[in-house]
């Protein structure tokens, strides 16, 4: 049964997905907010979400699996030294999705995903 198996596949293949995931995720954590399409944000919320919250405990097997979720070591630093300390008291809700206009060229939704401060 595939009951709730709901992602958005972006016309990417499982490894290409994967790949263009952890670029908007590394892309995210390096500047702290991207403009992008909503379906793409929507879909890289719980995926930061759950880095966020693996990065908390900023242990060396936390940044192990980090690392191979992420791609990098350097983004992982900044994860875990950086963001990951603003959000020790708090449940969850570390990205925010503001929704902007239409997209002049093809008409797509466009949103903002940032940190929540």
């Amino acid at each position: 049964m595939r009951n709730h198996n709901v992602v958005r596949k972006f016309g990417r293949t499982t490894g290409e997905r994967k790949a263009f995931m952890r670029s908007l995720a590394k892309n995210l954590i390096t500047h702290g907010k991207i403009t992008t399409t909503e379906a793409r944000a929507k879909e890289l919320r719980p995926y930061m979400e759950k880095l966020i919250t693996e990065g908390r405990t900023a242990t060396l097997a936390s940044r192990r699996t980090l690392i191979s979720k992420l791609g990098g070591p350097l983004s992982v630093k900044k994860l875990v030294e950086e963001i990951a300390p603003k959000y020790m008291d708090r449940k969850g809700g570390y990205t925010r999705i503001v929704k902007l206009g239409k997209r002049l060229g093809d008409g797509s939704p466009m949103a903002i995903i940032e940190f929540v401060k």
